[in-house]
Protein backbone atom coordinates (compact mmCIF):
# COMPACT_ATOMS: atom_id res chain seq x y z
CA UNK A 1 0.00 0.00 0.00
CA UNK A 2 1.40 3.33 -0.42
CA UNK A 3 2.20 5.73 2.07
CA UNK A 4 0.09 8.70 2.18
CA UNK A 5 1.15 12.05 3.08
CA UNK A 6 -1.13 15.17 1.67
CA UNK A 7 -3.72 16.17 3.73
CA UNK A 8 -7.37 16.13 2.21
CA UNK A 9 -10.16 18.79 3.06
CA UNK A 10 -12.96 16.55 5.01
CA UNK A 11 -15.41 17.19 7.64
CA UNK A 12 -15.08 15.36 11.28
CA UNK A 13 -18.12 14.61 13.14
CA UNK A 14 -19.13 18.20 11.06
CA UNK A 15 -16.09 20.44 11.84
CA UNK A 16 -14.32 21.54 8.99
CA UNK A 17 -10.84 19.85 8.77
CA UNK A 18 -7.94 18.06 6.75
CA UNK A 19 -7.23 14.28 7.32
CA UNK A 20 -4.61 12.25 6.19
CA UNK A 21 -3.76 8.57 5.97
CA UNK A 22 -0.64 6.71 6.58
CA UNK A 23 -0.32 3.03 5.72
CA UNK A 24 3.09 3.10 7.81
CA UNK A 25 5.25 1.40 5.08
CA UNK A 26 7.30 4.45 4.88
CA UNK A 27 7.78 5.90 8.07
CA UNK A 28 7.97 2.34 10.08
CA UNK A 29 5.34 3.02 12.34
CA UNK A 30 1.77 1.26 11.91
CA UNK A 31 -0.93 2.65 9.59
CA UNK A 32 -2.55 5.77 11.43
CA UNK A 33 -5.60 8.38 10.45
CA UNK A 34 -4.53 11.73 11.22
CA UNK A 35 -6.40 14.97 11.57
CA UNK A 36 -5.91 18.68 12.35
CA UNK A 37 -9.50 21.19 12.15
CA UNK A 38 -9.13 23.94 9.77
CA UNK A 39 -7.00 27.11 11.11
CA UNK A 40 -5.42 24.94 13.11
CA UNK A 41 -7.22 26.25 16.42
CA UNK A 42 -6.46 22.45 17.65
CA UNK A 43 -3.60 19.81 17.95
CA UNK A 44 -3.37 17.01 15.19
CA UNK A 45 -5.50 14.03 16.55
CA UNK A 46 -4.88 10.73 15.30
CA UNK A 47 -6.45 7.17 15.47
CA UNK A 48 -3.90 3.95 14.93
CA UNK A 49 -5.82 1.63 12.82
CA UNK A 50 -4.09 -1.43 14.57
CA UNK A 51 -4.78 -0.40 17.97
CA UNK A 52 -8.02 1.47 17.88
CA UNK A 53 -10.13 1.06 15.11
CA UNK A 54 -13.31 -1.32 14.83
CA UNK A 55 -14.14 -1.36 11.48
CA UNK A 56 -14.92 0.75 8.68
CA UNK A 57 -18.14 2.03 6.35
CA UNK A 58 -17.98 4.26 3.21
CA UNK A 59 -21.70 5.63 2.03
CA UNK A 60 -21.47 7.93 -0.24
CA UNK A 61 -19.14 11.24 0.63
CA UNK A 62 -19.23 9.49 3.97
CA UNK A 63 -16.19 7.61 5.57
CA UNK A 64 -17.93 6.00 9.02
CA UNK A 65 -14.63 4.79 11.33
CA UNK A 66 -15.96 3.05 14.06
CA UNK A 67 -13.50 3.50 17.05
CA UNK A 68 -12.73 2.25 20.51
CA UNK A 69 -10.17 4.66 22.15
CA UNK A 70 -8.96 5.92 25.13
CA UNK A 71 -10.71 8.37 27.62
CA UNK A 72 -8.49 10.83 28.90
CA UNK A 73 -11.23 12.31 31.76
CA UNK A 74 -11.91 8.57 32.67
CA UNK A 75 -8.22 7.23 33.50
CA UNK A 76 -8.19 4.84 36.59
CA UNK A 77 -5.22 3.67 39.33
CA UNK A 78 -5.15 0.19 39.19
CA UNK A 79 -5.14 -1.86 42.46
CA UNK A 80 -2.06 -3.44 41.93
CA UNK A 81 0.89 -1.53 41.85
CA UNK A 82 -1.43 1.68 41.50
CA UNK A 83 -0.63 2.12 37.49
CA UNK A 84 -2.94 4.47 36.04
CA UNK A 85 -4.59 3.14 33.19
CA UNK A 86 -6.78 4.07 30.28
CA UNK A 87 -9.95 3.34 30.22
CA UNK A 88 -11.63 3.17 26.54
CA UNK A 89 -14.98 4.09 24.91
CA UNK A 90 -16.96 3.29 21.55
CA UNK A 91 -16.80 6.34 19.55
CA UNK A 92 -17.56 6.95 15.95
CA UNK A 93 -15.99 9.49 13.99
CA UNK A 94 -17.45 10.51 10.37
CA UNK A 95 -15.58 11.94 7.24
CA UNK A 96 -17.21 13.86 4.98
CA UNK A 97 -15.14 13.91 1.84
CA UNK A 98 -15.02 17.41 0.02
CA UNK A 99 -14.11 15.17 -2.91
CA UNK A 100 -17.01 13.41 -2.79
CA UNK A 101 -17.99 9.96 -3.22
CA UNK A 102 -15.04 8.95 -5.24
CA UNK A 103 -12.71 9.71 -2.59
CA UNK A 104 -14.89 8.35 0.33
CA UNK A 105 -14.78 4.94 -1.59
CA UNK A 106 -10.99 4.89 -2.21
CA UNK A 107 -10.58 5.67 1.52
CA UNK A 108 -12.89 2.97 2.82
CA UNK A 109 -11.24 0.30 0.79
CA UNK A 110 -7.46 1.54 1.92
CA UNK A 111 -8.64 1.65 5.00
CA UNK A 112 -10.33 -1.57 5.41
CA UNK A 113 -7.43 -3.11 3.24
CA UNK A 114 -4.95 -1.97 6.42
CA UNK A 115 -7.91 -3.91 8.86
CA UNK A 116 -7.93 -6.84 6.62
CA UNK A 117 -4.23 -7.00 7.24
CA UNK A 118 -3.67 -7.59 10.76
CA UNK A 119 -5.49 -11.05 10.49
CA UNK A 120 -8.33 -10.21 12.66
CA UNK A 121 -10.81 -12.99 12.64
CA UNK A 122 -14.10 -12.83 11.01
CA UNK A 123 -16.10 -15.50 12.31
CA UNK A 124 -16.34 -16.25 15.75
CA UNK A 125 -18.73 -19.24 17.77
CA UNK A 126 -19.81 -17.66 21.08
CA UNK A 127 -20.72 -19.72 23.54
CA UNK A 128 -23.00 -17.71 26.09
CA UNK A 129 -23.53 -19.27 29.42
CA UNK A 130 -26.70 -17.71 31.43
CA UNK A 131 -26.37 -19.43 34.40
CA UNK A 132 -22.66 -18.07 35.27
CA UNK A 133 -21.75 -15.58 38.66
CA UNK A 134 -25.00 -13.61 38.88
CA UNK A 135 -26.87 -14.84 35.50
CA UNK A 136 -26.00 -12.45 33.78
CA UNK A 137 -24.02 -12.94 30.77
CA UNK A 138 -27.38 -13.11 28.44
CA UNK A 139 -27.73 -9.12 29.16
CA UNK A 140 -23.73 -8.46 29.14
CA UNK A 141 -23.64 -10.25 25.91
CA UNK A 142 -26.49 -8.10 24.58
CA UNK A 143 -25.22 -4.49 26.20
CA UNK A 144 -21.63 -4.53 25.69
CA UNK A 145 -20.14 -7.48 23.51
CA UNK A 146 -22.65 -8.11 20.42
CA UNK A 147 -22.54 -3.82 19.77
CA UNK A 148 -18.64 -4.40 19.33
CA UNK A 149 -18.38 -7.49 16.99
CA UNK A 150 -20.93 -5.83 15.08
CA UNK A 151 -19.19 -2.45 14.62
CA UNK A 152 -16.03 -4.72 13.63
CA UNK A 153 -17.93 -6.61 11.61
CA UNK A 154 -17.66 -10.05 12.43
CA UNK A 155 -19.98 -12.40 11.76
CA UNK A 156 -21.38 -14.17 14.75
CA UNK A 157 -22.58 -17.12 16.06
CA UNK A 158 -24.44 -17.69 19.43
CA UNK A 159 -24.59 -21.17 21.40
CA UNK A 160 -26.67 -20.71 24.78
CA UNK A 161 -25.28 -23.11 27.32
CA UNK A 162 -28.08 -25.64 28.38
CA UNK A 163 -26.48 -27.25 31.02
CA UNK A 164 -22.87 -28.47 32.58
CA UNK A 165 -20.81 -29.88 30.29
CA UNK A 166 -22.57 -28.49 27.13
CA UNK A 167 -20.04 -26.82 25.56
CA UNK A 168 -18.08 -29.76 25.81
CA UNK A 169 -20.30 -31.63 24.17
CA UNK A 170 -20.41 -28.61 21.52
CA UNK A 171 -16.57 -28.46 20.75
CA UNK A 172 -16.08 -32.02 20.22
CA UNK A 173 -18.20 -31.43 17.08
CA UNK A 174 -18.13 -28.77 16.03
CA UNK A 175 -17.57 -27.69 12.62
CA UNK A 176 -13.92 -26.04 12.90
CA UNK A 177 -13.68 -25.13 9.36
CA UNK A 178 -16.47 -22.17 9.78
CA UNK A 179 -14.84 -20.64 11.75
CA UNK A 180 -11.63 -18.12 12.92
CA UNK A 181 -12.22 -18.67 16.76
CA UNK A 182 -14.18 -19.84 19.56
CA UNK A 183 -15.33 -17.20 22.61
CA UNK A 184 -16.33 -17.78 26.01
CA UNK A 185 -18.76 -15.48 27.62
CA UNK A 186 -19.08 -16.89 31.11
CA UNK A 187 -16.74 -17.75 34.06
CA UNK A 188 -13.97 -19.96 33.47
CA UNK A 189 -15.94 -23.34 33.67
CA UNK A 190 -17.43 -23.05 29.82
CA UNK A 191 -13.51 -22.07 28.84
CA UNK A 192 -12.39 -25.39 30.04
CA UNK A 193 -15.29 -27.23 28.77
CA UNK A 194 -14.22 -26.05 25.43
CA UNK A 195 -10.74 -27.47 25.68
CA UNK A 196 -11.62 -30.44 27.39
CA UNK A 197 -13.96 -30.83 24.06
CA UNK A 198 -11.61 -29.99 21.67
CA UNK A 199 -8.71 -32.12 23.57
CA UNK A 200 -11.21 -34.99 23.00
CA UNK A 201 -11.87 -34.99 19.15
CA UNK A 202 -10.09 -37.84 16.68
CA UNK A 203 -8.87 -34.29 15.13
CA UNK A 204 -7.52 -32.82 17.96
CA UNK A 205 -3.78 -32.01 16.87
CA UNK A 206 -5.44 -29.75 14.69
CA UNK A 207 -8.15 -28.42 16.34
CA UNK A 208 -6.56 -27.50 19.26
CA UNK A 209 -4.52 -24.82 17.07
CA UNK A 210 -8.44 -23.29 16.92
CA UNK A 211 -7.56 -19.67 18.83
CA UNK A 212 -10.24 -19.54 21.91
CA UNK A 213 -11.23 -16.12 23.69
CA UNK A 214 -12.84 -15.45 26.99
CA UNK A 215 -15.16 -12.41 28.25
CA UNK A 216 -15.71 -12.01 31.54
CA UNK A 217 -19.48 -12.74 32.63
CA UNK A 218 -19.04 -15.11 35.39
CA UNK A 219 -18.06 -16.22 38.86
CA UNK A 220 -14.33 -16.13 38.93
CA UNK A 221 -12.83 -15.02 35.67
CA UNK A 222 -9.48 -15.44 36.42
CA UNK A 223 -8.52 -16.20 32.57
CA UNK A 224 -9.49 -12.74 31.85
CA UNK A 225 -8.36 -11.18 34.87
CA UNK A 226 -4.80 -12.84 33.98
CA UNK A 227 -4.64 -11.81 30.20
CA UNK A 228 -5.74 -8.61 30.71
CA UNK A 229 -3.51 -7.96 33.76
CA UNK A 230 -0.74 -9.12 31.71
CA UNK A 231 -1.03 -6.70 28.85
CA UNK A 232 -1.22 -3.44 31.61
CA UNK A 233 -5.09 -3.30 30.04
CA UNK A 234 -8.22 -2.10 32.10
CA UNK A 235 -10.37 -5.27 33.21
CA UNK A 236 -13.49 -4.96 31.53
CA UNK A 237 -15.79 -7.05 29.50
CA UNK A 238 -15.23 -4.37 26.25
CA UNK A 239 -11.15 -4.51 26.70
CA UNK A 240 -11.73 -8.41 26.58
CA UNK A 241 -14.15 -8.38 23.73
CA UNK A 242 -11.50 -6.09 21.93
CA UNK A 243 -8.30 -8.34 22.33
CA UNK A 244 -10.59 -11.04 20.61
CA UNK A 245 -11.26 -8.28 17.67
CA UNK A 246 -8.05 -7.38 17.21
CA UNK A 247 -6.88 -10.85 16.80
CA UNK A 248 -3.56 -10.73 18.90
CA UNK A 249 -2.98 -14.72 20.11
CA UNK A 250 -0.38 -16.32 22.87
CA UNK A 251 -0.08 -19.54 23.98
CA UNK A 252 -1.35 -21.78 26.66
CA UNK A 253 -0.20 -24.46 28.80
CA UNK A 254 -2.39 -27.51 29.39
CA UNK A 255 -2.36 -29.47 32.23
CA UNK A 256 -3.58 -33.21 32.24
CA UNK A 257 -4.72 -34.62 35.69
CA UNK A 258 -5.23 -38.40 35.50
CA UNK A 259 -6.12 -40.50 38.21
CA UNK A 260 -5.84 -44.46 36.80
CA UNK A 261 -7.80 -44.37 33.44
CA UNK A 262 -10.03 -41.06 34.20
CA UNK A 263 -8.52 -37.92 32.85
CA UNK A 264 -8.95 -34.27 32.46
CA UNK A 265 -7.06 -31.06 31.58
CA UNK A 266 -7.08 -27.91 33.30
CA UNK A 267 -6.03 -24.40 32.30
CA UNK A 268 -6.58 -22.46 35.60
CA UNK A 269 -5.88 -24.19 38.75
CA UNK A 270 -5.95 -27.57 40.78
CA UNK A 271 -6.77 -27.04 44.40
CA UNK A 272 -7.36 -29.34 48.03
CA UNK A 273 -7.85 -27.78 51.35
CA UNK A 274 -8.10 -24.09 51.84
CA UNK A 275 -7.34 -21.85 48.55
CA UNK A 276 -5.80 -18.56 49.84
CA UNK A 277 -8.20 -16.54 47.89
CA UNK A 278 -10.61 -17.11 49.67
CA UNK A 279 -11.40 -19.47 46.17
CA UNK A 280 -11.10 -22.66 48.98
CA UNK A 281 -11.58 -26.23 47.38
CA UNK A 282 -13.82 -26.58 50.21
CA UNK A 283 -15.25 -23.08 50.56
CA UNK A 284 -15.85 -23.04 46.41
CA UNK A 285 -17.84 -25.93 46.88
CA UNK A 286 -19.38 -25.34 50.04
CA UNK A 287 -20.35 -21.54 49.48
CA UNK A 288 -22.35 -22.46 46.15
CA UNK A 289 -25.86 -22.11 48.47
CA UNK A 290 -24.45 -17.86 48.35
CA UNK A 291 -24.00 -17.86 44.57
CA UNK A 292 -26.36 -15.03 44.42
CA UNK A 293 -23.41 -12.77 46.19
CA UNK A 294 -21.59 -13.44 43.37
CA UNK A 295 -17.95 -13.71 43.64
CA UNK A 296 -18.45 -12.18 47.19
CA UNK A 297 -19.47 -15.51 48.43
CA UNK A 298 -16.07 -16.58 48.95
CA UNK A 299 -15.01 -13.74 51.03
CA UNK A 300 -17.81 -14.11 52.84
CA UNK A 301 -18.05 -18.02 53.69
CA UNK A 302 -13.64 -17.92 53.54
CA UNK A 303 -14.13 -15.77 56.91
CA UNK A 304 -16.84 -18.54 58.03
CA UNK A 305 -14.26 -21.22 57.40
CA UNK A 306 -11.39 -19.37 59.07
CA UNK A 307 -12.99 -20.18 62.17
CA UNK A 308 -13.44 -23.69 61.75
CA UNK A 309 -9.70 -24.00 60.01
CA UNK A 310 -9.11 -27.52 58.75
CA UNK A 311 -5.65 -29.35 58.26
CA UNK A 312 -5.70 -32.65 56.63
CA UNK A 313 -2.87 -35.22 56.46
CA UNK A 314 -1.22 -36.72 53.32
CA UNK A 315 1.52 -36.00 50.98
CA UNK A 316 2.96 -34.44 47.79
CA UNK A 317 5.29 -35.30 45.48
CA UNK A 318 6.92 -33.20 42.51
CA UNK A 319 10.18 -32.68 40.18
CA UNK A 320 11.17 -28.87 41.24
CA UNK A 321 11.96 -26.72 38.41
CA UNK A 322 15.86 -25.24 37.94
CA UNK A 323 16.08 -22.56 40.85
CA UNK A 324 13.67 -24.41 43.45
CA UNK A 325 15.27 -27.73 43.85
CA UNK A 326 16.18 -26.95 47.85
CA UNK A 327 11.96 -26.99 48.57
CA UNK A 328 10.97 -30.06 50.59
CA UNK A 329 12.66 -33.20 50.97
CA UNK A 330 14.59 -35.68 49.00
CA UNK A 331 12.78 -38.75 47.97
CA UNK A 332 14.46 -42.29 48.18
CA UNK A 333 11.86 -44.83 47.66
CA UNK A 334 10.64 -43.57 44.05
CA UNK A 335 10.40 -46.89 41.99
CA UNK A 336 6.54 -46.58 42.12
CA UNK A 337 6.41 -42.89 41.28
CA UNK A 338 8.72 -42.75 38.03
CA UNK A 339 6.63 -45.94 36.71
CA UNK A 340 3.49 -43.97 37.03
CA UNK A 341 4.98 -40.89 35.49
CA UNK A 342 6.46 -43.38 32.90
CA UNK A 343 2.72 -44.87 32.54
CA UNK A 344 0.89 -41.30 31.68
CA UNK A 345 3.24 -40.43 29.36
CA UNK A 346 1.38 -41.29 26.48
CA UNK A 347 -1.86 -41.68 28.52
CA UNK A 348 -2.60 -37.96 29.52
CA UNK A 349 -2.69 -37.37 25.72
CA UNK A 350 -6.06 -37.14 23.67
CA UNK A 351 -4.50 -39.97 21.72
CA UNK A 352 -1.66 -42.29 21.14
CA UNK A 353 1.86 -40.55 20.48
CA UNK A 354 0.82 -37.26 22.85
CA UNK A 355 4.02 -36.41 24.45
CA UNK A 356 4.00 -32.60 24.28
CA UNK A 357 5.37 -31.31 27.57
CA UNK A 358 8.59 -31.72 29.97
CA UNK A 359 9.94 -35.47 29.37
CA UNK A 360 8.67 -37.39 31.89
CA UNK A 361 12.16 -39.39 32.04
CA UNK A 362 12.80 -38.11 35.24
CA UNK A 363 15.95 -39.16 37.82
CA UNK A 364 15.13 -40.48 41.23
CA UNK A 365 17.28 -38.13 42.39
CA UNK A 366 14.85 -34.88 40.98
CA UNK A 367 12.04 -35.95 43.25
CA UNK A 368 11.24 -34.38 46.41
CA UNK A 369 8.45 -34.86 49.17
CA UNK A 370 6.30 -32.55 52.25
CA UNK A 371 4.29 -34.51 54.05
CA UNK A 372 1.61 -33.28 55.79
CA UNK A 373 -0.84 -31.79 57.81
CA UNK A 374 -1.92 -29.45 55.03
CA UNK A 375 -4.00 -26.13 55.47
CA UNK A 376 -3.64 -25.19 51.66
CA UNK A 377 -2.03 -26.80 48.36
CA UNK A 378 -3.11 -25.06 45.33
CA UNK A 379 -1.40 -25.77 41.94
CA UNK A 380 -2.01 -22.97 39.15
CA UNK A 381 -1.51 -22.39 35.68
CA UNK A 382 -1.83 -18.34 35.59
CA UNK A 383 -1.54 -15.78 37.51
CA UNK A 384 -4.85 -14.96 38.93
CA UNK A 385 -7.63 -17.26 40.06
CA UNK A 386 -10.53 -14.68 40.20
CA UNK A 387 -10.57 -10.93 39.04
CA UNK A 388 -9.38 -9.89 42.99
CA UNK A 389 -7.30 -12.49 43.82
CA UNK A 390 -3.42 -12.97 42.65
CA UNK A 391 -2.73 -16.40 43.25
CA UNK A 392 0.72 -17.29 41.64
CA UNK A 393 2.11 -13.66 41.09
CA UNK A 394 5.35 -15.73 39.05
CA UNK A 395 3.07 -17.83 36.53
CA UNK A 396 3.63 -17.99 33.55
CA UNK A 397 0.93 -18.67 30.75
CA UNK A 398 3.48 -20.89 28.31
CA UNK A 399 6.26 -21.93 30.47
CA UNK A 400 5.56 -25.75 30.89
CA UNK A 401 5.79 -25.13 34.85
CA UNK A 402 3.34 -25.43 37.04
CA UNK A 403 3.18 -23.03 40.15
CA UNK A 404 2.54 -24.61 43.69
CA UNK A 405 1.66 -22.58 46.70
CA UNK A 406 1.38 -24.83 49.97
CA UNK A 407 0.30 -23.86 53.54
CA UNK A 408 0.87 -26.52 55.82
CA UNK A 409 -0.04 -24.60 59.13
CA UNK A 410 -1.03 -21.14 59.53
CA UNK A 411 -2.30 -19.08 62.57
CA UNK A 412 -6.00 -17.82 62.50
CA UNK A 413 -4.83 -14.42 62.48
CA UNK A 414 -2.48 -14.80 59.94
CA UNK A 415 -4.34 -16.95 57.70
CA UNK A 416 -6.87 -13.34 57.73
CA UNK A 417 -4.05 -11.22 56.95
CA UNK A 418 -3.47 -13.61 54.25
CA UNK A 419 -6.69 -13.31 52.77
CA UNK A 420 -6.44 -9.63 52.44
CA UNK A 421 -3.00 -9.69 51.10
CA UNK A 422 -4.49 -11.46 47.35
CA UNK A 423 -5.17 -8.49 45.29
CA UNK A 424 -1.72 -8.00 44.40
CA UNK A 425 0.09 -11.60 45.38
CA UNK A 426 2.07 -10.21 48.12
CA UNK A 427 0.50 -13.25 50.09
CA UNK A 428 3.55 -15.84 49.14
CA UNK A 429 6.14 -13.60 50.98
CA UNK A 430 4.32 -14.97 54.00
CA UNK A 431 6.62 -17.45 56.21
CA UNK A 432 3.26 -19.40 56.38
CA UNK A 433 3.72 -19.98 52.53
CA UNK A 434 5.51 -22.02 50.69
CA UNK A 435 5.62 -21.03 46.58
CA UNK A 436 7.35 -22.92 44.26
CA UNK A 437 7.39 -23.79 40.08
CA UNK A 438 7.15 -28.18 39.42
CA UNK A 439 7.83 -29.94 36.65
CA UNK A 440 5.18 -32.88 37.71
CA UNK A 441 3.16 -33.09 40.79
CA UNK A 442 1.58 -35.88 42.32
CA UNK A 443 -0.90 -35.35 45.26
CA UNK A 444 -1.89 -37.91 47.72
CA UNK A 445 -4.74 -36.79 49.76
CA UNK A 446 -5.53 -37.63 53.12
CA UNK A 447 -8.24 -37.25 56.16
CA UNK A 448 -9.30 -34.43 58.24
CA UNK A 449 -6.41 -34.27 61.44
CA UNK A 450 -9.21 -33.08 63.70
CA UNK A 451 -11.76 -36.10 62.24
CA UNK A 452 -9.90 -39.32 60.74
CA UNK A 453 -13.09 -40.01 59.28
CA UNK A 454 -13.97 -36.77 57.02
CA UNK A 455 -11.88 -36.81 54.06
CA UNK A 456 -11.46 -32.83 51.88
CA UNK A 457 -12.20 -31.56 48.70
CA UNK A 458 -10.48 -31.38 45.29
CA UNK A 459 -11.36 -29.05 42.81
CA UNK A 460 -10.39 -28.70 39.24
CA UNK A 461 -10.66 -24.98 37.36
CA UNK A 462 -14.30 -24.33 40.24
CA UNK A 463 -15.86 -28.16 39.83
CA UNK A 464 -14.85 -30.94 42.37
CA UNK A 465 -13.03 -33.70 41.16
CA UNK A 466 -13.47 -36.03 44.01
CA UNK A 467 -14.89 -35.42 47.44
CA UNK A 468 -14.10 -37.38 50.65
CA UNK A 469 -16.58 -39.06 53.33
CA UNK A 470 -18.74 -36.73 54.89
CA UNK A 471 -18.12 -33.70 52.28
CA UNK A 472 -20.44 -31.36 50.77
CA UNK A 473 -22.57 -33.07 48.57
CA UNK A 474 -20.82 -36.51 48.97
CA UNK A 475 -24.46 -38.05 48.63
CA UNK A 476 -25.75 -35.59 45.88
CA UNK A 477 -23.09 -35.92 43.33
CA UNK A 478 -20.74 -39.02 41.43
CA UNK A 479 -17.27 -37.54 41.39
CA UNK A 480 -15.06 -38.31 37.89
CA UNK A 481 -12.11 -39.35 40.69
CA UNK A 482 -11.47 -40.84 43.66
CA UNK A 483 -10.57 -39.08 47.04
CA UNK A 484 -8.17 -40.72 48.65
CA UNK A 485 -5.40 -42.83 45.63
CA UNK A 486 -2.60 -40.82 44.14
CA UNK A 487 -3.20 -38.07 41.23
CA UNK A 488 -1.03 -36.94 38.96
CA UNK A 489 -0.40 -34.00 36.99
CA UNK A 490 1.56 -33.46 33.96
CA UNK A 491 1.66 -29.88 31.96
CA UNK A 492 1.88 -30.32 28.17
CA UNK A 493 3.75 -26.32 27.36
CA UNK A 494 1.65 -24.31 24.72
CA UNK A 495 -0.88 -26.77 23.77
CA UNK A 496 -3.75 -24.26 23.47
CA UNK A 497 -4.23 -21.35 21.40
CA UNK A 498 -5.91 -18.24 23.22
CA UNK A 499 -6.78 -14.33 21.91
CA UNK A 500 -4.66 -12.54 23.66
CA UNK A 501 -4.34 -8.51 24.47
CA UNK A 502 -0.72 -8.27 22.82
Amino acid sequence: MEDRHAYEKVRVNGAPAEATLSTGTGGGGGPELRWRCAGGVTAERSLSLEADVLGVEANGKEVVVRAFVADAAAASCAAVGKRRREIRRRKDYVFEMAAGEGAAAAWGDTLRGCLDSFGRPKRLFVFVNPFGGKKRANKIYAAEIKPLFEAAGVQITTQETKHRGHAREVASSLDLGRYDGIVCVSGDGVLVEVVNGILQRTDWKEAVKMPIGIVPAGTGNGMAKSLLHAAGETYSVSDAVFAIIRGHKQSLDVCAIVQGQERIFSVLSMTWGMKQTCLVADIDIESEKYRWMGSARFDFYALVRIMNLRRYCGSIHFVPAPGYEAYGEPVTQVDNIVERIEQNRESPGPGPGFSQGPSAELERSDWRFFDGPFVAVWINNVPWAAESAMAAPEAKFSDGYMDVVIIRDCPKPDLLALLLKMSDGSYVKSTYVTYLKVKSFRLSPGQLVENPRRGGVIDVDGEVIARGEGTYGKDQHEDLMTYGPSIQLTVHQALATIFSPK
